[in-house]
């Protein structure tokens, strides 16, 4: 079992590169956990006791407004990391987290990891520079938010999934969007029917067509035009 763990945190960004001792350190300390769909591994505002490593699964990490409307500060798909702030100060964790789909995850204790990062510098650095992701990520989302149209947003996001997870075909880039309209407004800050109106105004315009869960986007750089413009 610790051996099955070593393997995962290696697969992981903030661990890659540290010595086998102390991957079994940390290893022999973490808990495993599963989730299913939408069950929530902490809360905004539970006191931060450490980290998690997702395993198999994703994880989105998000705020709920005083109307209880979800928007989605970032999507996390295993092998990498969620709530590595708990490790560095000793606050609440920021947001709410839950299985974006059935999910595994090892959480380790944020004592364990200072002791580590106290031992390999490098782990320490590689942590800032995860968290300066994220930060940079958050500006964005502000970014889009605060000065982009609906649809520019699911032209966004669509652009994104197409990037990662798209195969090319003779009738364009295609994927699959598991996502529900729901979903994808709480990604996005808006609501599901205003979601469903933009989809099909994107398809009328020929920039995406869909076929129940797949989405096909027949020219990125005409979706991408659309989501950049002024």
């Amino acid at each position: 079992m610790v051996d099955d763990k070593i393997d995962i945190l290696k697969r992981a960004e903030l661990f890659r590169g540290l010595d086998d001792d102390i991957l079994r350190l940390l290893a022999s300390h973490a808990k495993q956990r599963l989730l299913s769909r939408d069950e929530i591994l902490f809360m905004a505002g539970d006191p931060a006791v450490g980290f998690y490593v997702i395993a198999e699964g994703s994880v989105r990490a998000y705020r709920s407004g005083p109307d209880g409307r979800e928007q989605v500060i970032h999507v996390e798909r295993a092998v990498t990391t969620i709530a590595e702030v708990a490790v560095f100060d000793d606050g609440t964790y920021p947001s709410t987290v839950a299985a974006e789909e059935p999910a595994r995850v090892l959480s380790i204790r944020k004592e364990d990891v200072r002791s580590a990062c106290m031992r390999h510098p490098a782990l320490a650095l590689a942590a800032a520079k995860l968290m300066a992701t994220r930060l940079r990520k958050c500006a964005e989302l502000v970014e889009s938010l605060s000065l982009r149209e609906v649809g520019q947003r699911v032209a966004s996001l669509f652009l994104a999934e197409a990037a990662s997870r798209g195969v090319a075909t003779e009738h364009g880039i295609r994927f699959e969007q598991p996502l529900t309209h729901g979903q994808l407004a709480a990604r996005i800050g808006t609501v599901r029917e205003v979601v469903t109106r933009t989809i099909a105004r994107l398809q009328s315009q020929g920039l995406i067509q869909t076929e129940g869960k797949t989405v096909t986007v027949p020219d990125i750089k005409a979706l991408g035009y659309y989501a950049n413009s002024e």
